[in-house]
């Protein structure tokens, strides 16, 4: 079922379920579908509440670095009405779910980050020197999965559009080197929630030492990783991700997952 899309002043989200509240954030080159199966199976027992953050639409007025995705959040919040949740994020999502949580700690129950940014990453290529060239594009896309099955042709298509794009690729620049200045290591110590990790094995992004780093920085971490998957597990191995996401929510939140 294709999620619909809702408004709310300024932002469009996806929402469904009642229950426990899970905030799910999403990547540079990530959308909405990313998280479908998440979506689909939580939804069941939580209220899953999927914003879509602006990155690249014009006329949407948004500071493009980290502190400015989270001032984004914050603000998605308030209008919300939302006073504690879990909060989901993947890659650059993970990065601004790791700043909400230390500027917001009070709301946040527990904290699920897989393949994210915040302390290294080697991206997609910043500048993209051969954007024009689609089969570049396609291998960097494929790049991102284990399986270069996963690097469909609407995937590589929407990415292809985005980088040939002036005023996007600009965005994407400017975002990935906001998030590579703003590394975290000297700051996540003071996490407290309930942390899960789950990782790729195969995640030529943030590789498996990345979650390794992670693990150690903040107090409170399990850390479960997913052999053959890259860097979008909950896209790549949606039914192992699931599992792990369900097992940890039922322990620290009481939730009943399938």
């Amino acid at each position: 079922m294709t999620p619909e899309i809702q408004t709310v002043d300024r932002f469009q989200y996806v929402e469904r379920g009642e229950g426990p509240i899970i905030i799910v954030l999403h990547g540079l080159f990530g959308a909405l579908s990313n998280f479908n199966s998440v979506l689909d199976e939580f939804s069941q027992s939580c209220r899953v509440i999927i914003p879509l953050i602006p990155l690249y639409q014009k006329g949407v007025k948004i500071t493009l670095t980290i502190d400015g995705l989270t001032d984004f959040i914050e603000e998605f919040v308030a209008v919300k009405g939302l006073s504690a949740f879990s909060l989901l994020g993947n890659s650059l999502g993970g990065h601004v779910a790791l700043a909400y949580t230390l500027r917001n700690p009070e709301k946040i129950e527990t904290l699920i980050l897989t393949g994210s940014s915040g302390l290294f990453e080697t991206g997609m290529g910043v500048g993209f020197p051969r954007r024009s060239n689609y089969e570049f594009v396609e291998e960097r896309v494929a790049y991102t999965f284990y399986s270069p099955n996963m690097a469909t042709k609407d995937l590589v298509d929407e990415v292809y559009d985005i980088v040939n794009d002036n005023v996007k690729t600009l965005s994407v620049i400017k975002i990935a080197r906001s998030a590579q200045r703003h590394n975290m290591s000297e700051e996540i110590h003071a996490i407290q929630a309930p942390t899960l990790l789950i990782w790729g094995l195969n995640d030529n992004i943030t590789p498996p030492r990345v979650a390794h780093e992670f693990d150690k920085l903040i107090p409170n971490t399990e850390l479960r990783f997913i052999d053959q998957c890259g860097h979008a597990p909950m896209m790549e191995q949606p039914e192992i991700f699931n599992k792990l996401m369900g097992q940890f929510l039922q322990k620290h939140l009481k939730v009943l997952t399938s």
